[in-house]
């Protein structure tokens, strides 16, 4: 036989593309428009539809960037149409960016009732199925003029920013018009399109490849072009066996979930995504009504909670829809998060959140984590997920591994305290399915359990920037639930899946420790001020709750803020969406993200100062909301005094110790030394010698503090992205203006440094020694002009390191600093929260900060023969998409240097540097709780979020080992339980307290998390 393959394949591509989807809608009649211009921020519906709205028509430009324009669209069903299914089609002046990317509407009757959304590939809005004839049609659009931000690649543009993104329109308005759906002709088009890819993905060898061709070249023997509607049912007629031919037994099964991933912030503001959710959720909601068997799984309790508000008709469609078991709530988290960036305590509040917003409000206990999109995932994550009550795990992101793959898609994720929780990364390798061909057949090569397991997960519907699955990927689903040659699909629950997954992979195996995602590394440096701003929303967080909880305990009257603390949790469980705390978003998120924070911080900071006041009057008092004594030097209004003061929220009075050795400042050098610690100083500013005078050793190998400024050019994805090669064109900043002494004892003393550099940018640096510690603290103020740089700050020290040690949530994991595999190699910037810990046996170097995330570790054999490992902060970039001006202005950070540290001293230096003590002239109270062993950390304390009193105490063994300990309350407790997340009693989870109900004993193993509810006597 003759191969004729190509033939036939371009003849069918030709006939889809000029003959057959232009005969989808058969008749056409255009709508009568009207519009009006939002002048501002967009308007409720009531409000637009009172408006005048003036003469508009297709071909006529509307929408400049970020504005609204509500049309009102009218017209009636001819009589002739009668028997037809009658739909209005709307063209917005749709590019070929994807949904979300662009213009999008949401579609309202006059009445004010939602319908649905219209979008690049979802135009239509249903008028009348049958039509009878004469109806009216008169329609409302909610039209976003949102522009494509990438649309140019990785280029600068205004667009993101209001401020500069002009007010010209961006679209113009083609089309708006009743048409008539011919269903036999669209029903043929899905009938080709499936066949045509399947055939497309079958090797030559098959014979079911050339069936399908062949079967396509008599169906389009049977096709009249100059009556496709008459003759269509012929033609499918001719498909049709090939259609029904079954699978074969041995096929893979692809548990197809419906999806619209929907970034919370990302090219666009929060604003939108508001609007983005409601368009979406109607699409999925009337999607369900069309199609039985359709189940949409959906995450992020913030975006139901906004459309609960904003949007009550829609959010009714979505209970009826649960309770329907065609709505899938998933996730149980405020937001999908970044996996890398926010703390322990604020990771336990998203599950807290979002598990308890689904319970609530539609009686769903949330069985998995649904997180495809972040930028890897922390190794805290499967003891977190199991303590909140989830049994499953699904992402997608590490697919994006540039160097290595990982070898499992079905396994078990063991945490860093050996929990386990069953994992699942889907092999189509996206959350933005459409079921073409291809997908599927990526989906069965691609899968790595063969032998083992038969099935994956596959999320369908137009993602990101939201939109969902569509009525066409419902109909390919329909074909490909039984087709020859390719995996079987059938749409449902991905609870469902995850029970057949593990029980027929009940051996699958394991992978330990942390997904770190070889890609996005930037996003723990980019837009810095988002990140510190996250930082210490969270500790703020932590001190507003614990002294709350001290006030309620010991003041009558005291009001507990339940509502405020509430509600400024979930501001900040918001902006740590994983693309908000990443830095990866436009210039508006941004600029609205700093101003969340500082609102936040003011807020907290008036609780604070209420709770500590509500204790009455009192002298001069020091107040220590860590979880760990401190002996520290505190400056005051009044200047330096020392303090000591007893951890688990305590006060204590000003200069109640005596101070140790006084710091020496030598007038050449200059040198800082107070008996523990000797910091020499070069002419240029930098660190000549880091002495650690109780060990008797140097601690760096090389000037210390050295600032090195390094193009910074990724292949892509700049605010996402450092690319290895950024290593290879630096700058040492090495010219200092001055370097002065600021301060010279008894208590402290300070070395300024000041540099110019670049365009214009400016470094102050203040190293400050205190007495009493070999804490020294870099405080860095940085004025920032610089494009398209990164700028590290570089300290070589004198260890050899096989591995460096870096905090993460809940505890921390080990790294190698070593390159032996592409592994090891592939993790050339890591992340840490408070602390990194650097050592060799016998000796350990700590860096703390305060804010800090992006860093690198490089080990090096010196000529001497000895070891350098060069620690290095990254301290500030400047990315120019998807925001040109990203991290400009001003900065102010704090990392130090802490010699001859354990991990011990390092986890209390973390909390000290993150939690400063403050003063105020109050009553002083006991701790609320205390732990008598260092490993035992009090992460936070708070009242029962049931409003019941109880007291709620979280805490971890924080070193890695297994511990013991003694906690003390400062109230008398009648019970104590273990509880999950959401403090709710554990099983077996009753605890001894002692007679007086004032102790309890408990043990750890490492790095496990306890919740504790106390009952007050």
């Amino acid at each position: 036989m003759h191969d004729e393959l190509r033939r036939i394949e371009d003849r069918v591509e030709r006939a889809l593309a000029q003959r057959l989807r232009p005969a989808v809608h058969s008749r056409s009649l255009p709508l009568t428009l009207t519009a009006w211009q939002v002048p501002g921020e967009p308007v409720p519906f009531a409000e637009a539809a009172a408006r005048r709205f003036e003469p508009f028509a297709v071909g006529d430009a509307w929408g400049p960037p970020w504005g609204t324009t509500w049309f009102r669209a009218r017209g009636e069903v001819p009589a002739g149409w009668a028997g037809s299914r009658v739909e209005a089609v709307f063209d917005l002046g749709f590019t070929g960016a994807g949904p979300g990317f662009q213009a999008e509407a949401l579609v309202h009757t006059a009445g004010g009732v939602p319908l649905k959304a219209v979008n690049p590939r979802n135009r239509h809005v249903p008028v009348a199925r049958p039509a009878v004839g004469g109806e009216r049609v008169d329609l409302l659009l909610e039209a976003a003029a949102n522009p494509d931000i990438l649309g140019r690649g990785f280029l600068p543009t205004p667009l993101g920013d209001p401020a500069t993104a002009g007010g010209e329109p961006l679209h113009v308005l083609a089309g708006a018009d009743l048409r008539v759906l011919d269903e036999e002709v669209w029903q043929l088009v899905h009938d080709l399109d499936v066949l045509r890819e399947l055939a497309a993905e079958l090797g030559g060898h098959e014979p079911r490849r050339h069936e399908i061709l062949h079967t396509l070249d008599r169906a389009l023997d049977a096709l009249d072009p100059d009556d496709v509607s008459g003759s269509a049912a012929e033609v499918r007629a001719v498909l049709r066996p090939s259609l029904a031919r079954p699978a074969h037994a041995s096929a893979h099964r692809l548990s197809a979930v419906g999806h619209a991933h929907i970034d919370s912030a990302w090219l666009w503001p929060v604003r939108e995504t508001r609007r983005k959710a409601a368009r979406t959720f109607a699409n999925a909601t009337a999607l369900a009504e069309e199609y039985e068997e359709f189940v949409f799984a959906c995450s992020q309790a913030q975006q139901y909670d906004w459309v609960r508000e904003r949007q009550p008709l829609v959010w009714e469609r979505i209970v009826r829809a649960v309770e329907r078991g065609q709505w899938a709530p998933v996730g149980g988290m405020w937001v999908e998060s970044d996996g890398n960036l926010p703390g322990g305590e604020a990771l336990a509040r998203q599950f807290t959140h979002g598990k308890r917003f689904f319970l609530e409000h539609f009686g769903v206990e949330t069985k998995g984590v649904w997180l495809p999109d972040s930028f890897g995932y922390n190794a805290a994550f499967p003891q977190l997920a199991r303590l909140a009550g989830f049994e499953w795990f699904l992402s997608q992101k590490m697919s994006w591994n540039q160097t290595n793959q990982l070898p499992h898609h079905t396994f078990w994720w063991e945490g860093i305290d050996g929990s386990r929780i069953f994992t699942h990364f889907p092999p189509v390798d996206t959350y933005n399915a459409e079921f073409t061909g291809r997908e599927m057949a990526h989906a069965v090569r691609n899968y790595r359990e063969k032998g083992a397991g038969t099935r994956s997960l596959v999320p369908f519907g137009h993602g990101d920037g939201g939109g969902g699955p569509t009525r066409e990927m419902m109909e390919r689903a329909r074909r490909l639930a039984d087709l020859e040659g390719s995996a079987r699909v059938e749409v449902g629950h991905p609870d469902a899946f995850f029970a057949a997954a593990r029980a027929e992979y009940p051996d699958a195996p394991v992978w330990s420790g942390e997904f770190y995602m070889e890609g996005h590394r930037a996003t723990y440096t980019s837009q810095a001020r988002t990140k510190r701003g996250n930082r210490r929303s969270e500790h703020l967080l932590r001190e507003a709750e614990l002294w709350a909880a001290t006030a309620a305990l010991n003041v009558p009257g005291y009001a507990y803020p339940y509502e405020a603390l509430d509600r400024l949790w979930k501001t900040v469980l918001l902006h740590q969406f994983h693309d908000i705390l990443p830095g990866s978003s436009i210039a508006w998120v941004h600029h609205e993200a700093e101003a969340e924070y500082a609102r936040v911080a003011g807020e907290l900071e008036e609780l604070i100062a209420a709770a500590l006041a509500a204790g009455g009057p009192g002298g001069p008092r020091v107040f220590n909301a860590g979880p760990r004594e401190r002996a520290e030097v505190l400056v005051t209004g009044d200047g330096p005094v020392f303090t000591r003061t007893p951890g688990g929220g305590s006060a204590a009075r000003e200069a109640e110790a005596a101070a140790p050795g006084p710091v020496r400042v030598e007038a050449s050098g200059p040198v800082l030394d107070n008996g523990l610690v000797r910091v020499g100083f070069a002419p240029d500013g930098t660190l000549s010698s880091v002495r650690d005078l109780t060990a008797g050793r140097e601690v760096l190998a090389g000037p210390g503090n050295l600032l090195r400024l390094h193009t910074d050019l990724p292949n892509r994805w700049d605010a996402w992205d450092i690319d290895r090669h950024y290593r290879g064109r630096f700058t040492d900043l090495l010219d200092a203006e001055s370097v002065t002494v600021t301060a010279r004892g008894p208590l402290l003393g300070a070395v300024r440094v000041e540099r110019v550099f670049g365009a214009g940018s400016r470094i102050v640096q203040t190293v400050t020694v205190r007495a009493g510690s070999r804490r020294i603290d870099v405080e860095t103020e940085i004025d920032w002009h610089e494009r398209e740089k990164i700028l590290k700050v570089a300290l070589p020290l004198d260890v050899h390191a096989e591995r460096a040690t870096s905090e993460i949530q809940f505890g921390h994991v080990h790294r190698p600093t070593h390159t032996n595999t592409s592994w090891d190699a592939a993790r050339f910037e890591v992340y840490h929260h408070r602390w990194a810990h650097l050592g060799e046996p016998g000796y350990g170097i700590a860096v703390v900060n305060d804010g800090t995330y992006g860093h690198d570790v490089v080990r090096t054999t010196r000529e001497d023969g000895g070891t350098t490992t060069l620690f290095r902060l990254s301290l500030v970039r400047a990315p120019r998409v998807p925001d040109p001006g990203a991290d400009q202005g001003g900065h102010r950070l704090v990392y130090a240097l802490l010699p001859g540290a354990t991990v011990e001293d390092a986890v209390a230096e973390g909390y000290a540097l993150n939690l400063p003590l403050r003063t105020a002239s109050a009553g002083g109270f006991a701790p609320v709780v205390s732990s008598d062993a260092p490993a035992v950390t009090v992460e936070s304390v708070k009242l029962a979020d049931d409003r019941s009193g109880d007291v709620v105490v979280r805490l971890y063994e924080s070193l890695g080992g297994r511990a013991e300990a003694t906690l003390r309350t400062g109230f008398r407790a009648s019970g104590v339980w273990v509880t999950d997340l959401l403090e709710r009693p554990a099983a077996g989870g009753g605890r001894a307290l002692s007679e007086d109900g004032t102790a309890l004993r408990v043990a750890l193993r490492p790095f496990q998390i306890l919740t504790l509810r106390f009952s007050r006597a």
